[in-house]
C-alpha cells in the first residue's frame, strides 16, 4: 500500500514548502542503502557520510524526508518516563540502562544543533507529569522516589501550584522533572534534511515494497525499480514489520493530535500569561498537551491499532472533536474553533518497551522501535547504527547493548487481539484525562 504525503501536520505547515526533492527514476548501485529518512535515517546517513567519504551512500524513503513521524511528534525530549515499570529492582535496573540511552540522545541532538547551529525552539524547561484524580497521587509519590533514588531533580505540585504554572485548574497532581526538552519536531527534521552532506543521494515518495539478500548483495524493489547495496540499513521504525524486519519484534500504533492557531494577546492573559509547559499524562493514555512558545496548544489524546499508512480527513475531523473536547476540559474561556491542524503519526512500541538496534547478518542492520522517545533516541541509534554498519565499536553501542531487548510478540490475530484488550483498559482508565 502506497505511503501517501499530506499537508495536515501543523508543525511542517509552518515551514516553507520543500520542492527539491528527487524520486527513484532508475534502477542504482551503491555501497550502503539507508532506508527511511526519519531522525534515525538522517542522522545514520550525517555520520556514515563523515566516516565513508569515498563511498557511495543512498537514503531512500516512501514520502517526503523528515515529514513523516519525526515531525508529527509532540517535540519532547526526554531524560525520564513514567509509565516503564520499575516495581521490582531488576525493573528498575533496566529503567537506569533506559534513561542511560535519553542521555546520550539528549547530548546526540544537543551536538548536532550547536554544530549546524539549528533554530528548533529548543527549551530546556522540563516537563510534567500531571492528572485530574488525587487518587494518582500514590503513583506521582511513587515515580518521584524512584528520580530522587536515580538523581534526577523533580518535585511534587498540586493543584495550586499546576494552575499558576500551567494556566488551567484542571490537574490536581503532578511531578515536574527539570531535565526534559521540549522543541519544534519538524524544525528539526527539516534542518537534518537541509543539512545533509553532498556524498548523500536522497530518494523521496519512492518507497520499496520488497528486497531480498542474493549471495552477498542485498537488491531492493520500489514499483519500477531496483537498487542494488552491498549493505543496508533499515530505519523505517513503525514500518519495520512491513519489510519484514524484526517483524514479531514490534507494531505501529497510530496517534492524532492537534494544533491550536495562536492564542491572542487576550486569551493568552485569560490563563495567566504562562511560560513554555509540556504535559504528560501519569495514566497511560491519557492526553499529551503544550503550550507551545508561539502561545499554541498542542494536544494529543488518541491512540489506535489501525491502517498505518493514511488516514483521511473525515477520520481525522472525529478524532479532532475529541481533541477539542480536551481542550476546553482545560480552557473552557476559549472559543470553540481555535483548532488551525490536525494530524496523524505512527509510534512504534514493542511488548516490554524496548528498542531495535541490532545487526541482522552480515550486511543487514537496523535500528527502530522508541516507544514514544524517538526524537533522542532515533537520533542516537541511528548515528550508532551506522558506525555498527562500518564494523566500529564507540561507548555509546556498549551503553546501547546493555539494554534489555525487545521480546518476541504472538502471532496473528492473537497479537491484535491482545493489543486492542490492553488499549480499551487504559482508555477506560483514562477517559477523564483526554
Amino acid at each position: 500500500m502506497d505511503l501517501i504525503n499530506n499537508n495536515f501536520c501543523g508543525w511542517t505547515r509552518q515551514l516553507p514548502e520543500r520542492s527539491n526533492f528527487k524520486l527513484l527514476d532508475q534502477d542504482i548501485y551503491c555501497d550502503y542503502l539507508i532506508v527511511g529518512a526519519g531522525y534515525t535515517g538522517l542522522s545514520a546517513a550525517r555520520k556514515l557520510s563523515d566516516i565513508m567519504k569515498d563511498k557511495k551512500i543512498i537514503l531512500i524513503d516512501a514520502q517526503l524526508a523528515g515529514e513523516g513521524g519525526s515531525s508529527r511528534n509532540s517535540g519532547y525530549l526526554v531524560d525520564t518516563t513514567l509509565n516503564d515499570g520499575f516495581t521490582s529492582n531488576s525493573d528498575k535496573e533496566n529503567y537506569v540502562k533506559k534513561t542511560k540511552i535519553y542521555h546520550l540522545g539528549i547530548e546526540a541532538v544537543r551536538k548536532f544543533i550547536k554544530e549546524y547551529q539549528v533554530d528548533c525552539d529548543w527549551n530546556e524547561c522540563g516537563k510534567y507529569f500531571a492528572s485530574s484524580k488525587e487518587q494518582d497521587e500514590t503513583k506521582a509519590q511513587s515515580f518521584s522516589k524512584l528520580l530522587n533514588s536515580l538523581g534526577f531533580k523533580n518535585k511534587i505540585l498540586f493543584n495550586k501550584e499546576l494552575t499558576e504554572k500551567l494556566g488551567t485548574p484542571f490537574y490536581k497532581i503532578g511531578v515536574f522533572t527539570s531535565g526534559g526538552i521540549l522543541l519544534n519536531p519538524g524544525k528539526l527534521a527539516r534542518a537534518m534534511v537541509d543539512t545533509l552532506p553532498d556524498n548523500v543521494k536522497l530518494y523521496e515518495n519512492s518507497q520499496i515494497y520488497n528486497w531480498k539478500k542474493i549471495n552477498n548483495k542485498i537488491e531492493c524493489f520500489t514499483k519500477k525499480h531496483k537498487i542494488t547495496t552491498k549493505k543496508i540499513i533499515f530505519c523505517t521504525n513503525g514500518f519495520l514489520k512491513y519489510l519484514n524486519v524484526k517483524k514479531n519484534y514490534s507494531f505501529p500504533i497510530t496517534l492524532t493530535a492537534s494544533l491550536t492557531r495562536k492564542l491572542t494577546d487576550k486569551e493568552f492573559k485569560d490563563i495567566g500569561s504562562p511560560k513554555e509547559w509540556g504535559v504528560l499524562p501519569i495514566r497511560p493514555m491519557g492526553a499529551t498537551i503544550r503550550m507551545t512558545k508561539d502561545r499554541r496548544i498542542l494536544i494529543r489524546n488518541t491512540a489506535e491499532l489501525r491502517n498505518p499508512f493514511s488516514m483521511n480527513r473525515n477520520e481525522l475531523n472525529k478524532r479532532a472533536a475529541i481533541h477539542k473536547e480536551g481542550i476546553k476540559k482545560r480552557f473552557k474561556q476559549l472559543p470553540d474553533n481555535i483548532i488551525e491542524s490536525s494530524w496523524s503519526g505512527i509510534v512504534c512500541r514493542s511488548g516490554n518497551s524496548s528498542q531495535i538496534f541490532e545487526k541482522i547478518d552480515d550486511n543487514i542492520f537496523s535500528a527502530g522501535c522508541y516507544n514514544g522517545s524517538g526524537i533522542g533516541v532515533g537520533t542516537l541509534f541511528g548515528e550508532q547504527i551506522a558506525l555498527m554498519a562500518s564494523n566500529q565499536q564507540s561507548n555509546e553501542i556498549e551503553v546501547i547493548q546493555q539494554r534489555k531487548k525487545p521480546n518476541w510478540l504472538p502471532p496473528q490475530p492473537f497479537l491484535n487481539l491482545g493489543i486492542y484488550t490492553r488499549l480499551a483498559y487504559e482508555r477506560i482508565k483514562a477517559q477523564t484525562e483526554i
